[in-house]
């Protein structure tokens, strides 16, 4: 059966003959290997084009902000269940990146497309704060979340927020996304009634479409960022275990909330 357009699977990403591989126009082994770093690399295989100062900087800023944050549920379920399966490696790193959603790491996709759209607002010729008014007043409205703003522990600022926003203006990257970020937080008290301040979900989609990043590509960057903080987990993991050690403190913790048979004793 048929579903699309399409009946000829198509990609501009590689190909390979007995001889050479291609990537991206480029000869992998005679013009890639040890001639470019991973980061360029990644930014050439999402859309070909060559790594800028700019976005090379930017992207490696927000790589390194975002790919350890400590014993997060992620890093908890990859490392417990590394201990229950040593073997295998890739199940560990995949059940971490599978609680990876809507509140850890995938908030800098929201965050993004909160932006693209006052943007757009903006672009329709609204000045920039009665966008971000109209469209922060639309969230509310329908009682959604707005991505990238509070901390639970940083009540003002994330400190990886500044950091980040700082290499942006040193690469050269276009600012107008960071200056829609600080605006929506600013109009937040206003529009909420608390205060909640830029975290670093905001931050990164900010100086990355600021660089030239491509917007459905934002959750892949935490992704990337996470999966080599996962590696690190589990390698102590495999040296200082303590997978069994969260169990046992999580089941210490459980208070139990149904019935129980008569005669039953904790």
């Amino acid at each position: 059966m048929k579903i699309g357009r399409e009946t000829i699977p198509k990609t501009a990403i590689s190909t390979s003959n007995a001889d050479t591989i291609v990537v991206r126009g480029k000869d992998l082994s005679q013009e890639l290997i040890g001639q470019t770093t991973f980061t360029d690399y990644f930014l050439m295989l999402l859309d070909g084009q060559p790594a800028s100062e700019t976005r090379r900087r930017v992207l490696d800023a927000t790589l390194v902000a975002i790919a350890e944050h400590g014993l997060v549920p992620s890093v908890q379920a990859s490392r417990m269940t590394y201990a229950a399966s040593p073997e295998a490696l890739q199940g560990a790193v995949a059940a971490g990146l599978l609680g990876c959603g809507s509140v850890i790491l995938g908030a800098s996709q929201a965050a993004g497309e909160l932006f693209d759209r006052i943007g757009q607002v903006a672009d329709g010729g609204k000045s920039l704060e009665q966008a971000v008014h109209d469209v922060i007043t639309d969230l509310r409205a329908k009682r959604e979340p707005i991505p990238g703003y509070g901390h639970p522990l940083h009540k003002e600022r994330d400190p990886r927020v500044d950091a980040l926003f700082n290499v942006a203006r040193e690469a050269g990257a276009d600012l107008r996304y960071v200056a829609i970020a600080e605006a929506v937080e600013n109009a937040i008290p206003e529009i909420v009634g608390k205060t909640l301040k830029l975290n670093v979900s905001a931050a990164i989609p900010a100086v990355l479409l600021g660089a030239g990043f491509p917007l459905k590509a934002l959750r892949g960057v935490p992704l990337l960022a996470r999966t080599a903080g996962l590696i690190a987990h589990l390698l102590e993991e495999s040296e200082q275990p303590c997978g069994f050690a969260l169990s046992y403190q999580a089941a210490q913790q459980v208070e139990y909330t149904g019935e129980v048979p008569p005669g039953f004793k904790r």
